[in-house]
Order: C-alpha cells, then structure tokens, then sequence
C-alpha cells in the first residue's frame, strides 16, 4: 500500500511516500520511498525546495507566485526526474494530511468528505494560519491525482480529546464553552508519536508513565500524559496561546489587546499579524525567527537577541512546572522537533531549573544532535529524552487503520 503524507507547518510543507504492506504495520518507521520539503521562510518570494529519492538529494529555489505551484511542481518529482519512484500519480493508494484543529466534533482521524472539508474550512477562524493550508493541501491532490482518491484527515487536536473539564474551561463565562470556546491543544500528532516512542525506549507501558513532552519547533507546545492522554497542554483554544514561539507571542496579559484596540486603534487583523507573525523570538530579536539565528546574533554581542533567548528558556521553564501540575510524579522529560533535537543549550538550561526534581544531564550525551536517545546521567531520578518527532509516519500509521477498518466492516 503506498501511502502519501502531506504535513503543511506555519513555514514549511514536509511530504512522503511510504510503501507498507497490506497485512501488518511493522513495528518501526520504514524509510520513505521519496521525501520532500518546502521551506517558505528560506528567502522573500522564493520557496527552497529540497527532494530525496533513490539516495539522491535535490535542491531548489523556487518563486513562489503560488503555494499550490510550488506544491505542485514538489509533488511532480514523484513521477519526474532523478527522484521518480513512481510510474505516475495512480499508484498512491491513499494520502494522509496533518489538519491542526478539528475541533469537538473531530476527536480522531477520518476519510475526507466534502463535510470534512467544510468543517476544516469553517474552523479556519480558530487556526487561521494553519487550516486553510491544510485544506489547500486536500485540493491539490483532488485536482493532481484524482478527486475519488482516499484521502484522510488526522487531526493535531485529537490527542487532547481526553483533557478535564477543568483544564480545557476557561475562566469566563459559561456561555464561551456552550459556543465551542475552550482550550484544544494542538502538535497532538507529535506529542502523541512522542509519548509512544519514549515508551518503547524506556521499555516501559505507555499507560504506567508520566511524561512531559515539549515540541519545540517555529510553533511549541507541551503537554502533560498520564495513562497514555494528553491531561494538560500549554497551547489552548489556538495554536497562539502558551509558550513564547518563532514568530507568535505564546500567552500574553489581554488586556495589553484591549489597550491597544482603544488607545492605538488596532484592528483585529493588525493584532493577527502582530501576536502571530511579529512577535515572539522575531519580536524581540528583531533578527528573526529562527534559534539558529538567535543563537549567531547572541554570539556577535546582539543585546536584544539575548533577551529573546532568556525569554524562551524562562517560558519553557515556567511551562514544564506547569505541566507538572497535572502529574502525579515525573518519569521522564521528552525534547522533540527543531528546537527540541538540535539545541543543547535549551534543553540544558530548561531542565536546570528543575535540579531539585532530581534531573541531571549528562553534558556529553546532550553535546550535538542526539536521536532517540536518553540524555540523563544513570543517576538521574528523571529520564531526559531526546526523540526525533516523526508525524509524517504517525499520519501514515492512521492511514493504514482506517484503511484496514474500512475493509474489515466492509
């Protein structure tokens, strides 16, 4: 069975091709047929384009005149070129999309249907910069490949379904929870995906542990599993909400919003633009969005960048004590995604603040890019995990399910 996996991001479009057999899933991610990336953030108007296929890695720049052009042109070298691995566009069988909200009706995965496509679109207005690229995605296979081909939506807010009451309430009127207003949780796929490999690391049962996951990428969120359920989560009723992000501003005092409509005469889509694509590590650097370039600009003296870089470790500090809340003990702290696998320094510092838990890193096992690994020192009280987050297999893996589900009732 192939299976292709769309996984559009606020800056970047991940793609691949999974071949999987009919019978059983195998127990450990196979390797993609083909693979393809879009960064959007890579320069003004151009989208960088990287393919692999066969061992072979191409690179492109391409002028975005269009999001769906330049999709369309990635999903061409499936059957084009050097990273061809198909005859053409009939042999996939089934496509997966990451969809961020399905709000309370979409509690897991499920075949789209002009329903589906409704709902995603209507609940564009909770996640604004995500679900209309998620939907986007759905159309181009509809008009590339074939608008009967099976296609599946599984959803980032799926693996919150299982939050109390009394986390995903907000403090205001009862009316918000009666008009779908309340906390969903987002980067479930990940923090889900995460929570499963710990457990087979850890050679321990998913439903004894107690885990933290932080996702740490251009969007970041944590989230609190006991008994294999998300019970608590920092972002809320959008991805906006929670931690100090790339580009978003994470929780901030609304009342800063109220001033700002009154005093300075903000419109709603000015202060969109603001807390999603100006502030956070891009507000406050000014350098931009990327750690990466935090990182360069502290080392060269940039004042500002520094101050971004504290703020970051002190909102994922104070998130992970959060998150602690929720859990009767603390088994182990899983890091995953950009920031999460690739920066040392903010998995050492978020984790020193928490010395009195019993947490020790050892400083060589967290030195460079370590994968799926456990960081801690053998006397640590804590597990400190390093997972490389694959939802593009978690979404491949949903895929087969419902596939096998659909046949076996059929």
């Amino acid at each position: 069975m192939k299976i292709l996996v769309l996984n559009a991001g606020s800056s970047s479009q991940k793609s691949c091709l999974y071949e999987l057999p009919e019978s059983q899933l195998p127990e450990h991610p196979p390797a993609p047929l083909w693979e393809g990336a879009i960064d959007w953030t890579d320069q003004p108007d151009v989208a960088a384009v990287k393919v692999t296929a066969h061992g072979t890695v191409v690179k492109e720049s391409i002028p975005v005149t269009s999001r769906a052009e330049v999709m369309s042109h990635l999903l061409n070298t499936l059957w084009q070129g050097t990273t061809q691995v198909l005859q053409d566009a009939s042999e996939i069988q089934m496509v997966g999309h990451r969809v961020v909200h399905g709000g309370e009706e979409y509690r897991e995965s499920v075949r789209v249907t002009p329903a589906v496509k409704d709902a995603i679109a209507c609940l564009a207005c909770f996640a604004p910069v995500h679900n209309p690229i998620n939907l986007e995605g759905i159309e181009i296979i509809e008009q590339i490949l074939a608008p009967n081909i099976p296609q599946v939506a599984v959803f980032d807010t799926a693996f919150h379904a299982h939050l109390p009451p009394s986390v995903y309430v907000y403090p205001g009127p009862y009316e918000w929870l009666e008009n779908g207003i309340r906390r969903y949780g987002f980067h479930g796929i990940s923090h889900q995906y995460c929570a499963h490999r710990a457990a087979q690391l850890l050679s321990r049962d998913l439903k004894e542990l107690r885990l933290i996951t932080c996702h740490l990428g251009n969007g970041a969120s944590l989230a609190a599993i006991r008994d294999g359920y998300s019970v608590d989560t920092t972002m809320g009723f959008t991805p906006l909400d929670g931690l100090m992000m790339g580009s978003r501003s994470g929780s901030v005092d609304p009342g800063i919003l109220i001033y700002l409509m009154r005093e300075k005469g903000y419109t709603a889509d000015q202060l969109d633009n603001l807390l999603n694509k100006a502030s956070g590590l891009q507000g406050i650097s000014g350098v931009g969005s990327d750690m990466r370039q935090i990182l360069a600009a502290v080392e060269q003296g940039n004042s500002q960048a520094k101050l971004a870089l504290e703020m970051y470790i002190h909102h994922l500090q104070a998130a992970i004590g959060a998150m602690r809340v929720s859990l009767d003990r603390l088994d182990a702290i899983v890091f995953t995604a950009g920031v999460g696998e690739n920066v040392p320094l903010v998995r050492e510092a978020a984790c020193q603040a928490f010395d009195f838990l019993g947490i020790d890193i050892d400083p060589e096992k967290n030195a460079g890019h370590p994968v799926d690994v456990d960081i801690a020192t053998s006397s640590s009280r804590v597990r400190v995990l390093v997972i490389h987050t694959q939802e593009d297999w978690a979404i491949a893996q949903e895929c087969w399910r419902l596939q096998v589900t659909n046949a076996a009732t059929a």
